[in-house]
């Protein structure tokens, strides 16, 4: 047997990818340790784990995945087919949508590591949107940059949401080091690093500084105490309930939702699980007496920022924070805190 990093690296996949499947009942390991819970998986699994990457690279939902997997052939071929055609007219109509925006324009120590240019654009684009306002306090307005020896974390808070994104760097001179910057400065930034392939952060008495190809990019720095959110994370009990859903469909139920947004499960009225939020019905994988409430305004944009077509919701209890997050990042998750449900 292969322990779950051994096997990782023979399929091409991340051991947090393979926890997500065996959450998810896709691929479970062949064994568990009872007293570790280390996974260990059979070299009999790695032909199925081979095509779930694929089959996941490709954009199929997981349901969709496990119909080609375990269904019969005729079910298979009309599912690929199906994502085929999808994946033409999405195609088409990003072509389309591209082509008419285009039509419209005829250093105590100095800390530096280096980044890819596209990957910290997005992850700013990801956490920004779980930072406060005005007049919130300054330190909750800030994202929060953390630089160790073998990667970049930015964080964001509002106090209802925490949003947390993993870089890994090219290299890293200089200690372990730790800034505060404001949002709105930071998106300016993003769209500036977004164009070059390598950029170099340099963090030096407190304040960031982006270089790219003899450019540079000074950023101010926030001010104040960032909250101790790695306490928060360490707190955190094991789920005791996992609800697996297409993530745009579900965007667009609670942009649709009256406030609080209630998250259920159907009344059995198909074979299938169903999600039920206010009244959109979902295919979902979801446990029984599901029922937690969120503001759709804070729920939604923390879906929105995920990756992937679908999203995991991973719920301790119905006033508790539920770890958002995808098997196609594992390196981005958002903590989302509930509502009160008003039938409770």
């Amino acid at each position: 047997m292969h322990n779950i990093g051994a096997f990782a690296r023979s399929v091409g996949l991340t051991p947090s990818a393979l926890r997500f499947y065996d959450d998810c009942g896709l691929l479970p390991p062949a064994h568990v340790d009872p007293v570790t819970g280390y996974r260990y998986y059979e070299p009999t699994q790695q032909d199925r784990a081979v095509l779930v990457r694929k089959l996941r690279a490709a954009g199929l939902r997981l349901a969709d995945v496990a119909a080609v997997l375990d269904g019969p052939g005729d079910v298979a071929r009309e599912v690929l087919r199906g994502h085929a055609r999808r994946l033409r007219e999405e195609s088409e109509a990003a072509r389309a949508a591209l082509q008419e925006v285009v039509s419209s324009y005829l250093s105590e120590g100095r800390t530096q590591v280096t980044v890819d240019g596209a990957e910290l654009a997005g992850a700013v684009r990801q956490v920004a949107p779980s930072a406060a306002r005005d007049p919130e306090p300054a330190p909750l307005r800030c994202v929060l940059f953390e630089v160790t020896d073998t990667e970049v974390r930015l964080v964001a808070t509002d106090r209802y949401r925490l949003a947390v994104r993993e870089l890994a760097c090219g290299w890293v001179e200089g200690p372990p080091a730790r800034v505060l910057v404001p949002v709105p400065a930071l998106l300016e930034a993003a769209a500036w690093a977004a164009r070059e392939s390598e950029v170099q952060l340099a963090v030096e008495e407190g304040n960031l500084e982006l270089c790219a190809q003899g450019s540079r990019y000074p950023l101010p720095a926030g001010t104040g105490e960032f909250p101790a959110y790695r306490e928060m994370l360490a707190a955190l009990a094991a789920p005791k309930q996992r609800v697996l859903v297409d993530r745009r469909a579900l965007r667009e139920a609670l942009d649709k939702a009256d406030a609080p947004a209630v998250l259920r499960r159907g009344d059995g009225g198909s074979t299938d699980d169903e999600l039920v939020i206010g009244t959109t019905a979902l295919p979902a994988v979801c446990p029984e007496g599901l029922r937690i409430a969120f503001d759709p305004m804070v729920l939604g944009p923390a879906v929105e920022a995920s990756v992937g077509p679908d999203v995991l919701l991973e719920i301790d209890a119905a006033d508790r924070p539920v770890l958002v997050r995808s098997a196609d990042q594992g390196s981005f998750s958002t903590l989302v805190m509930p509502v009160a449900d008003p039938r409770r």
